[in-house]
């Protein structure tokens, strides 16, 4: 335990997701040892982050217009949706650059332990997105998890009545993983989506 503002400095960072104790304490004296970290300029970046950043219209991603610069790009394709958990995993699926649809970001996944039911996610906002009938393919891309594969069986349900094809990402053992240590979920999605071996 630190004194004063110090203390409270760590229990914020603290407080960010994936920081826990050490690494808030780390941070905090970090900021505090080296005299060319500009303070100011990282809190005017926050400050405008919180001030202009908001949430496309449309598909849910992280935007500073109404729209986000792949729901208008003309270039991608608007009869595939891809329906992610959040907007980090667009910029994941992004990076691959194989992807040339339009997204949908559901803010979350269905999880009961932790009280978020479908109607706290973007589900609804998705059923008007395929009411027009300009999509042809839905692609569910949510985390191999159990949330993830609970909210991606409620959206196949939902779209069942739909004239359109749902898909799900091929997921299994990473490149480089070890049978060993991949969970059962991991372990049995990969035994699904085996494939013949070309000879």
């Amino acid at each position: 335990m630190y004194d004063g503002i110090v203390q409270e400095l760590i229990d914020e960072l603290g407080r960010l997701p994936g920081i826990g104790p050490k690494s808030a304490q780390r941070i905090a004296f970090h900021i505090l040892q080296t005299e060319s970290f500009d303070v100011t300029h990282l809190a005017e970046v926050l400050m405008t982050v919180k001030e202009k950043v908001r949430f496309c219209d449309v598909c849910g991603n992280v935007t500073e217009q109404e729209l986000c610069n792949i729901c208008r790009d003309p270039r991608r394709s608007p009869a595939t949706i891809c329906v992610v958990e959040e907007a980090k995993d667009v910029v994941a699926i992004e990076r691959t650059r194989e992807f040339k649809g339009l997204y949908h970001v559901l803010g979350g996944a269905i999880s009961p332990i932790d009280g978020i039911g479908p109607d706290d996610l973007r589900i609804r906002q998705l059923m008007q997105r395929l009411a027009d009938g300009v999509v042809t393919e839905v692609i569910i891309a949510t985390d191999p998890n159990l949330e993830g594969e609970a909210t991606a069986t409620y959206l196949s349900r939902m779209m069942m009545h739909l004239d359109l094809r749902v898909t799900r990402l091929a997921s299994g053992l990473p490149v480089g993983g070890d049978l060993e240590y991949a969970d059962e979920v991991t372990l049995g999605r990969a035994f699904e989506g085996r494939r013949l071996v070309e000879n």
